[in-house]
């Protein structure tokens, strides 16, 4: 073995060389490439980083299904689009184009390693404002095909722009997911129960990676479609969900501003929030497991790159649940922060972590103080004693996701008790609502359906007041014992007050539609 004193004398800082050869990715790649990690709203999610990038102001994420089979996904902005040129840059495999200072896009992956990760086939259909509909279609087979890439027939790329005409009007793109594997293993019967999971988990991701461009106008929906009849059966705006997002702090003189030095970052900037203890709003309880959210929340342009952790900086525990730290990634950071390429982690340096013991604010205070002050807002939460709100069976299926997660901010839940859904049933015209004790369901008179919808064909999630108001009447009528006869009569004569409501609400809306 050489001694490291003759590796001294011979040491060199560049290695030398005598040529060079291109050599093309191996077909293998595609394995690759489809084998990123990506989970399914991360990879969404970066599909709406392109739309915003691209200059929309309006997104839609539209399930495809067909019976009860779930058969596509597509995600459709009105962005400035892609001529023919720019479609063949997006498909090609490994080509990077250049970014502005304020894109959310870095590495020029995402768009392919996203998609095929969960979708066998991605489609991609565009339409400038001086250019006609196009498309290019990229498959897993075509990557190990030498990385062929399909051009679309324009007049079905037409089609496709027309088909959502109320969106993309003179410009926008579709990105387009067949042969999704997740789909494909959804069996029969089961796609109802597997389209609500995954649109929730969908629209907390989205609305709190993204919680900035949708607190200042970014309009983001999802959607379901049925291929067969063409009905919409669902459709959710995404709300904001602020990690920061309390009315009153837990501790007075928060949030407040740190500045720790950081070698090769500059100055940065750490704004410390305490949450105040107890809390059940959902930008606290309802984004992930509390001893995972608390710590540090990193933005990237804006875009939320890592939702809690401490990075080295110490371990998670209970009594620091309340403590979050939010910090802007400095553009001229790239030393210390690297960000991964799904865009849900950041890794730093051993610079941040000295950096952050050496923090202060504006009066000098040390940032450490401000752990302690997170801990003793936790203590004091514990030992005070709460008002203590009956539970309640929670509301599942036809409630609107805001509505329920209203609720589960305000009241605690009963444990082991099927949720309570509710829906539009053919009932005997005496009857304006009705339950169904044994299948936990509230069942409203759909003859008075358009009544509640001004006469609008509405959505799984419509007349979110009417229902949310029965659930609040009705909810403690489930999971009993025995029933009474007093609650059964209190039944008919709420039956008999809603009808006449109802009936008084037909009237004003069919003289509104004769005036």
């Amino acid at each position: 073995m050489t001694h490291p004193a003759s590796l001294t004398a011979s040491w060199q800082y560049d290695v030398p060389v005598t040529d060079s050869t291109r050599l093309p990715p191996d077909a293998g790649y595609a394995k690759a490439l489809t084998n990123q990690g990506y989970g399914f709203e991360v990879a969404v999610a970066d599909l709406v980083d392109n739309s915003i990038d691209a200059g929309t102001d309006s997104v839609v994420v539209h399930f495809l299904r067909d019976a009860d089979r779930i058969v596509s996904l597509l995600v459709l902005d009105n962005g400035q689009g892609m001529d023919d040129a720019g479609l063949d840059s997006a498909m090609t495999v490994g080509r990077r184009r250049d970014y502005g200072g304020r894109a959310l896009g870095m590495y020029g992956t995402g768009l392919k390693a996203a998609s095929l990760s969960h979708a066998r086939s991605l489609t991609v259909i565009s339409r400038t404002k001086r250019s006609r509909a196009a498309g290019r279609k990229l498959t897993a087979e075509g990557i190990e095909d030498g990385f062929r890439c399909d051009t679309v027939d324009p007049r079905f790329a037409q089609r496709q722009i027309d088909a959502y005409d109320g969106l993309i009007e003179w410009h926008g793109t579709i990105v387009r997911w067949d042969r999704v594997r997740a789909f494909e293993t959804v069996s029969t019967g089961q796609s109802e129960q597997f389209l609500s999971e995954a649109i929730s988990r969908l629209e907390t991701h989205l609305g709190l990676y993204l919680h900035r461009f949708l607190s200042r106008g970014l309009k983001l929906d999802i959607a379901v479609w049925d291929v067969e009849t063409g009905d919409e059966t669902d459709h959710i705006r995404v709300d904001p969900l602020d990690p920061f997002g309390y009315k009153v702090p837990g501790r007075a003189g928060y949030p407040k501003a740190f500045t720790a030095p950081v070698e090769g970052a500059g100055d940065v900037r750490l704004e410390a929030h305490i949450w105040p203890a107890r809390s059940k709003h959902a930008g606290f309880r309802h984004i992930g497991p509390l001893s995972e959210r608390q710590g540090f929340y990193f933005y990237r342009n804006d875009r939320l790159v890592q939702a809690g952790g401490w990075n080295n900086l110490r371990s998670p525990e209970g009594h620091l649940a309340l403590a979050r730290i939010a910090v802007d990634l400095p553009a001229d950071g790239n030393q210390v922060f690297s960000l991964d390429v799904k865009k849900e982690g950041v890794q730093v340096t051993p610079a941040f972590t000295r950096g952050i013991e050496k923090a202060a604010d504006a009066a000098g205070t040390a940032f450490g103080s401000y752990l302690a002050d997170a801990e003793a807002a936790y203590r004091e939460g514990a030992s005070r004693s709460a008002i203590d709100r009956p539970p309640v069976i929670a509301p599942g299926k036809g409630f609107d996701p805001k509505v329920k997660r209203s609720v589960a901010e305000e009241l605690p839940f009963r444990g082991g008790e099927e949720p309570i859904r509710i829906e539009w049933a053919d009932l005997p015209e005496v009857r304006f609502f009705d339950i169904d004790r044994d299948s936990h369901a509230i069942l409203l008179n759909k003859a008075f359906r358009d009544d509640f919808n001004d006469g609008r064909r509405g959505g799984s999630n419509d007349a979110p007041v009417t229902k949310t108001l029965l659930y609040l009447l009705l909810q403690d009528c489930f999971g009993l014992g025995r029933w009474e006869r007093k609650r059964a009569d209190r039944i008919d004569y709420w039956n008999s007050i809603l009808l006449a409501s109802a009936h008084a609400q037909r009237e004003r809306r069919l003289r509104a539609s004769s005036s």
